[in-house]
């Protein structure tokens, strides 16, 4: 498999890197991660999608080799804008989005706004009221008041990813050692994103903000497959089932064995589920 290439383009003063697989000229999918994550995390997905599609993952501000942002900016109106800057510099004028989690919810909000643009959607284990009134909303908090400002060693990060994710998998725990940490001073490691300062915006409330979620999965016009990890604590079975009864474009899976990372933990099975329901959407 190829690996993605990389670029670095200027996102409303931030230095911003996005990763693209596949053939430019192929349907457009864009990728959107999560909170604590990085573009790279799709690197198993794009790769399987590739003949196929054109996709493209950014590293969200804060993360991966973007620029951190010296305001802390870190909610879901300003993703958006990001992604806005991203897809008019790109080009892209009819795409799918992908999101998981706080990219889940920049994903609802950019197709609101823009039901031109969005042909169909993926929705990763996130809701209205994930992030405020569940208790993987707590989970995330308590995790990030703990997060240590640096590790002494690379067996000390490993060993905190594994604490917060028991169940990942090795190519996930080492995609993820690889993407979040850096060399720091004296032999020590150092977080690659601005931890401190995603973990000060999250702590403020709703990283939503002026965003109301509900009024954005009641104005979806595009096809949206909700995907939920069973043993999730972020997006409940009764949020799906309220989603798809609102909206007569949701629809909802659940995968067993599965968390919150649900394209970590159940790789093979969330690849089948997004190559049908691309497929059907996108012809």
């Amino acid at each position: 498999m190829n690996g993605p290439t990389s670029r670095l383009v200027d996102v409303n003063g931030l230095r911003y890197r996005y990763l693209q697989w596949g053939d430019a000229a192929a349907p457009a999918v864009v990728m959107l991660h999560g909170l604590r994550s990085y573009a790279y995390t799709w690197d198993p997905v794009a790769q399987a999608l590739s003949d196929s599609y054109h996709l493209v993952a950014p590293d969200f501000r804060g993360r991966g080799d973007s620029d951190w942002d010296p305001r802390q900016e870190y909610y879901t109106d300003r993703y958006v804008e990001d992604v806005e800057s991203l897809v008019a510099r790109l080009g892209l004028t009819r795409f799918a989005l992908v999101g998981h989690s706080m990219g889940g919810s920049v994903t609802y909000a950019y197709a609101a706004r823009h039901p031109e643009q969005v042909a169909a959607a993926v929705v990763e284990d996130i809701g209205p009221g994930s992030s405020t009134d569940t208790a993987g909303a707590g989970r995330i908090l308590r995790e990030m008041a703990s997060t240590p400002a640096g590790f002494a060693s690379l067996e000390e990060v490993y060993a905190y990813w594994r604490g917060i994710r028991p169940g990942v998998t090795d190519e996930a725990l080492t995609s993820r050692v690889e993407n979040t940490v850096r060399p720091g001073q004296d032999g020590r490691w150092e977080w690659k994103l601005d931890m401190a300062g995603i973990a000060a915006a999250r702590r403020k409330g709703d990283p939503a903000r002026s965003i109301d979620l509900w009024a954005c999965v009641d104005t979806l016009r595009c096809p949206t497959l909700v995907v939920r990890g069973a043993r999730s604590d972020f997006l409940p079975v009764e949020t799906c089932r309220a989603m798809a009864q609102r909206q007569p474009l949701v629809r909802w899976h659940e995968i067993a064995d599965a968390g919150h990372y649900v394209h970590d933990d159940a790789p093979d099975t969330f690849l089948r589920l997004v190559t049908t329901f691309l497929h059907e959407a996108l012809r």
